[in-house]
């Protein structure tokens, strides 16, 4: 394995990081009490990444098994349990555990704890999931062609 090509070619570096602090509000609050900040988007990061902090309310809740087509996901849990599927078996994660899912891998998370959990949520590349987050409790009420075209639109493949 090798580096990827050059995507900077000046002959010095330049001025272009972005901060975003701990405190900073989220940007999307779901339903179900889950604040969900965008440290890093397609948009942001000129489609290499997607980089989330989820911090989870204590009321269980989560996507069930499923699959990506277009990305891998890795999940790194900050605080709390979390619940994690592999693809084979629930596991109790706790700060510091990881899960990596490449393109294809069935997985999934909860947190079903009764208790408040904190993880960052990556993916690559950098796809558009915003929309997917901000409208995804909504697509129940949609009817089941619609709510088909939805998950299809967003990578998004239930097992």
């Amino acid at each position: 394995m090798t580096y990827p090509p050059a995507r900077y070619h000046e002959d010095g570096g330049e001025v272009s990081a972005t901060l975003r602090r701990y405190e900073a509000e989220p940007d999307f609050v779901s339903p179900g009490g889950t604040r969900i900040h965008y440290l890093a988007t397609g948009k942001t990061s000129d489609g290499e990444v997607g980089l989330y902090r989820y911090d989870m309310s204590e009321r269980p809740g989560g996507p069930e098994p499923h699959f990506h087509r277009t990305i891998s996901e890795s999940f790194f849990v900050l605080d709390g349990t979390v619940r994690l599927y592999d693809g084979d078996h629930w596991v109790e994660a706790t700060r510091g555990d990881f899960l990596f899912v490449p393109e294809g891998g069935i997985h999934g998370f909860r947190n079903d704890s009764g208790e408040p959990a904190s993880m960052l949520i990556l993916f690559a590349p950098g796809a558009p999931r915003e929309a997917y987050v901000e409208n995804v409790a909504q697509a129940a009420q949609l009817s089941p062609e619609d709510r088909a075209r939805f998950f299809d639109e967003h990578d998004t493949y239930w097992v």
